[in-house]
């Protein structure tokens, strides 16, 4: 009866974050009421940009930026992390050509959150844009991001993240059925109150709510976390669109996916007050279950497997449960291999995620920190 339990409480609690914790956040979304605009939208924003050695599309990058449709003052501050490759040489005739540009040199090479403390510290507008050193915007994806802040209690809005595989890849054809479903829990998020977590390429901040942060944190998650603190929510704009290329190796998705964790788990630790109602208890419900429960759900997954070669033995009921386990790693076997198995692929990439949070969770405990990376590799 015992192991029995554990089994069934390992499954329901490995699954829950997954499956269990978007029905109830679809529940909540549904009895509350939509808000309306309190304010007007601000008219200045400020672009930043912190590129490591991304010659090949910085360029690209800031034009687009140039490019928005956005009426109102317009600034591109871009910083050169240690970039060796011919990135300031770059940003540097841009800016000749056009005075909304700004190049800023980080030296030695710090990483990125240092690079948009500095970057915030000269920002002019009401605004801060953030985007990565390969996004690219379609052209009203500012002025909607922009709108989005027309409500005053709104003090941080994240985009619409799609992500693209141009070779149809595992890996690629498993993030951007990932995205879409986080995507579409960020949209009941922002109907309960305030979205968990963020992307970062394709996201906005009013500029006063703005706090410098160390070098180690994940301005992705800490930032939005600061400005929950601060009494104002965080919210999803799905007109806001990002289009960008997912990665296509499981090596360099599995390094980013530990990196990613691994800065988040230490995000959560810097703001435990959350996880115990310092932003009121809805809020600590959807942060231990969309994050702690999420990147820590591999290990009663883990056990419930174990036990169920155990249980198979003395239920046929349980053999049945052991048996679709063999077919789910089964169809992960192929997933890995690219072959294209209706649901193999999917299967393949979320045993990548959990594999990559137990290895963040074993290096989080060992007080192991990232600070740099190469970007697109992890």
């Amino acid at each position: 009866m015992l192991l029995e339990l554990i089994f069934w409480g390992g499954l329901v609690l490995g699954l829950y974050p997954y499956a269990g914790y978007p029905l109830i956040a679809a529940l909540l979304a549904s009895v509350r009421a939509r808000r309306a605009p309190t304010g007007a939208p601000p008219s200045s924003v400020s672009v930043v940009i912190s590129a490591y050695n991304e010659a090949g599309v910085i360029e690209a990058t800031v034009l687009n930026k140039l490019a928005q449709d956005f009426t109102g003052s317009l600034e591109v501050l871009v910083a050169s992390d240690g970039s060796v490759d011919g990135t300031d040489e770059i940003v540097a005739g841009i800016a000749r050509r056009d005075p909304r540009v700004k190049l800023f040199r980080q030296e030695p090479r710090q990483g990125k959150t240092a690079a948009l403390n500095q970057l915030v510290a000269r920002a002019r507008g009401e605004l801060v844009v953030f985007s990565d050193a390969n996004s690219m915007y379609r052209p009203d994806t500012i002025r909607r991001l922009v709108e989005a802040f027309s409500d005053e209690s709104v003090g941080y809005v994240t985009g619409k993240m799609i992500y693209v595989t141009a070779s149809g890849t595992p890996v690629g054809t498993g993030c951007s059925a990932y995205m879409r479903y986080e995507n579409a829990l960020r949209a009941l998020e922002t109907r309960i109150g305030s979205v968990v977590g963020v992307d970062g390429g394709v996201d906005a901040v009013r500029r006063a709510l703005y706090r410098p942060m160390r070098a180690d944190q994940l301005p992705d998650f800490v930032l939005p976390l600061g400005v929950v603190e601060q009494g104002f929510r965080v919210v999803y704009q799905p007109e806001a669109v990002l289009k960008e290329h997912s990665l296509e190796d499981g090596g360099s998705e599995y390094r980013m996916r530990v990196r990613v964790a691994l800065r988040a788990l230490w995000a959560l630790r810097d703001h435990a007050g959350l996880l115990f109602g310092k932003a009121g208890p809805t809020f600590a419900f959807q942060l231990w279950s969309h994050k702690v429960l999420r990147y820590t759900s591999a290990v009663p997954l883990a056990v419930a497997a174990v036990l169920n070669v155990v249980l198979a033995t003395r239920s046929s009921a349980y053999l049945a449960i052991l048996a679709c386990q063999c077919a789910f790693w089964l169809a992960v076997g192929i997933g890995a291999r690219g072959w294209k198995l209706p649901g193999s692929r999917h299967a393949y990439y979320f045993t990548l995620l959990n594999v990559a949070s137990v290895v963040a969770l074993w290096r989080f405990l060992r007080g192991e920190k990232q600070v740099l990376w190469t970007p697109r590799l992890g």
